[in-house]
């Protein structure tokens, strides 16, 4: 456990202090210059963690912090999984009332309306409407999936390496939820200076900090699961990837609504995440051969 705690301390540390620097600089978090702050931010959590396992520790890298290529089924499960979450979250926050879909991407057009500059929305408001409708979400759907398998997981496995790697690992003595929870909470506080700065919830940066740490509670044993079933955290890294490349479909076809309330960021996306942990806690228990949910890491 002082390892974990060790980990956590520098790379939060690490982490936060960036995001001043970011700040203290005058940059702003949009554009290309969120990307590529995002992308540096991300991979500090691999470095903490290479650092104290290789440099510090001197303990092999590769096994213990399960770094395989070694392809199975599981990594499938990986790519998929989040983007059809993505697709059935929309149905779920069409029960929320005065949400609406809109297959010509109203919901983009009516979040690009507060940043974009009049001449460039009507650009893009002619450019969507001048497709069939559900064609760019789909083309944004594709996109996605391709991104969250190349460059998206190259830089998530910046953040897995730490969460599902090396912590994942230093909780091996403890139950599998109680690991989960843990690292989601830790996951989760490590987001906040950029959900300050307008990420994921941009009209609601305070609140947007709980949201993301509930958030990333819920997702915790997912990612936990699939890391462990597949002996691979490549595979979170590709959930991870899968799951920034299609976040925002839901975003791009509802009207109405909030960020806290629309989107798997949002209350909706918690309902469907909790039922999703209920089901894989099921197959688990009762499907599968080799039980995860109910034991220890290392068992």
């Amino acid at each position: 456990m002082k390892r974990a705690i060790t980990f956590i301390i520098i790379t939060c540390l690490l982490n936060w202090a960036l995001a001043v620097a970011f700040m203290l600089a005058g940059f702003k978090f949009s554009g290309s210059q969120a990307i590529i702050f995002g992308a540096i931010y991300m991979l500090i959590p691999m470095l903490v963690a290479l650092f104290l396992q290789k440099l510090i520790y001197k303990e092999k890298v590769k096994d213990n912090l399960l770094i395989s290529f070694k392809l199975n089924k599981w990594f499938l499960v990986a790519w998929l999984l989040i983007p059809v979450a993505n697709i059935l979250v929309i149905f779920v926050a069409l029960l929320i009332p005065g949400v609406t879909i809109s297959p010509e991407m109203g919901g983009l057009i009516e979040k690009m309306s507060t940043s974009l500059p009049p001449d460039q929305l009507e650009k893009l408001t002619e450019k969507v409407h001048n497709l069939p409708p559900f064609v760019p979400a789909l083309i944004t759907l594709v996109q996605g999936l391709i991104a969250g398998i190349t460059i998206n997981a190259v830089f998530a496995f910046g953040e897995e390496l730490g969460w599902r790697g090396f912590l994942l690992h230093q909780f091996k003595k403890l139950h599998f939820m109680k690991a989960s929870l843990i690292t989601g909470f830790v996951w989760g506080i490590w987001h906040f200076p950029i959900i300050l700065m307008g990420h994921n919830y941009p009209a609601h940066p305070i609140a947007g900090v709980f949201m993301m740490t509930l958030f990333c509670i819920l997702l915790s044993p997912i990612f936990a699961y699939i890391t462990l079933k597949s002996k691979s955290v490549i595979a979170a890294a590709i959930m991870h990837g899968s799951l920034n490349g299609t976040v925002g479909l839901s975003m791009m076809l509802l009207v109405g609504g909030s960020d806290l309330t629309i989107g798997i960021t949002g209350i909706s996306g918690f309902a469907l995440l909790t039922l999703l942990n209920v089901v894989i806690f099921l197959i688990d228990k009762y499907w599968t051969k080799e039980n995860i949910w109910s034991k220890t890491i290392e068992s």
